[in-house]
């Protein structure tokens, strides 16, 4: 399969290594975090940051805002928060003498929910029903939520007191679950020396792109050519994941669409117009390992995840790849 030539792709896509290159300068040493990001929001995606405290994830979720040129929030999800303080509620106007709604924290295009499994179940799931349907009921009326809508939630993986682990069926609803993990020694030596400044660095961002330029590259992922034999690649993954005796809960078909989805996303973020082999590769365990369960790991656990990127591992290295 021929590469298509750099020339031929429109300008706002090849921007989109601009937006990545932006982010860079706040966000160090984690490209392919950048990346990854990226492709999630032109997928329609979400993040789950299963990651220890101090890595960086709200940086790096306000530099990728930034960088777009679209609206920013952070919720700090905590043991006593309620619906209404996430999605909005409806207050009563004595002057008007009828209810008005105030819009909550959701309404933004890219919102960090940090520490989302500190949530009572109800908040949970008033947040992950607003990222699978793109809208919110706020006294039996539904608002849309603003275009594009990215959510980057975190946990931390080894602290459980007082927390309440995300089921199956919600962490289904992430596109990705990523780990950040520990920057290099370079990179960690310049964050420590921007850290002496009182300003935000990613206030410095210029934006690269616009919420049109944004939204019509969500539209141009359907786009992305995909080779029969590649697409056939995809699925002896996928169905491959249902008869491993390794593994007790398969990938479902809604598992398939999002890795390609994610996939063709991940390509237009490499400036192509077309699906390879190495983009499902690289998306494999992103976006199946949370929705796979291996036989005798805790569902929904760190110890489950690991086991089952392990597991997928194995699966994409054993299937062969399509010349």
């Amino acid at each position: 399969m021929s590469a298509t030539p750099l020339r031929s792709i429109p300008t706002s896509e090849r921007l989109l290594q601009g937006v990545v290159q932006a982010v860079e300068t706040v966000f160090h040493g984690k490209r392919e975090v950048v990346r990854l990001a990226t492709a999630a929001l032109l997928a329609r995606g979400h993040i789950l940051f299963e990651d220890i405290p101090g890595v960086g994830k709200t940086t790096l979720a306000r530099s990728l805002a930034r960088a777009l040129g679209l609206a920013f929030r952070r919720i700090q999800f905590t043991s006593d928060l309620l619906p209404s303080d996430v999605l909005g509620v409806a207050v009563y106007d004595p002057g008007t003498s009828s209810f008005v709604v105030r819009p909550g924290p959701l309404f933004a295009n890219v919102v960090v929910a940090d520490e989302i499994n500190r949530a009572p179940p109800r908040t949970q799931s008033g947040l992950l029903e607003a990222m699978q349907e793109g809208r919110v009921t706020i006294d039996d009326r539904t608002y849309d939520l603003p275009r594009p809508f990215l959510v980057l939630a975190t946990q931390n993986p080894l602290e459980h007191h007082g927390t309440y682990p995300l089921p199956e069926s919600q962490l289904d609803r992430f596109l990705m679950r990523l780990a950040i993990g520990y920057p290099d020694e370079h990179s960690e030596r310049r964050i420590l020396l921007e850290s002496a400044s009182a300003a935000d660095p990613a206030d410095a961002i210029e934006p690269v792109l616009g919420l049109a330029e944004v939204l019509a590259l969500q539209e141009r992922v359907d786009e992305v050519r995909a080779d029969p034999a590649v697409v056939d690649y995809l699925m002896r993954i996928v169905r491959a994941t249902r008869t491993d005796a390794r593994i007790r809960l398969g990938a479902s078909p809604r598992a398939a669409i999002a890795l390609f989805r994610a996939a063709r996303a991940y390509a237009l973020v490499d400036g192509r117009s077309f699906l390879t082999p190495d983009d499902v590769r690289r998306l494999v365990v992103p976006c199946l390992a949370h929705r796979i369960l291996a036989g005798g790991a805790a569902a929904g656990s760190a110890e489950a995840h690991e086991v089952g990127a392990a597991l997928l591992e194995e699966i994409a290295d054993a299937t062969p790849i399509p010349l």
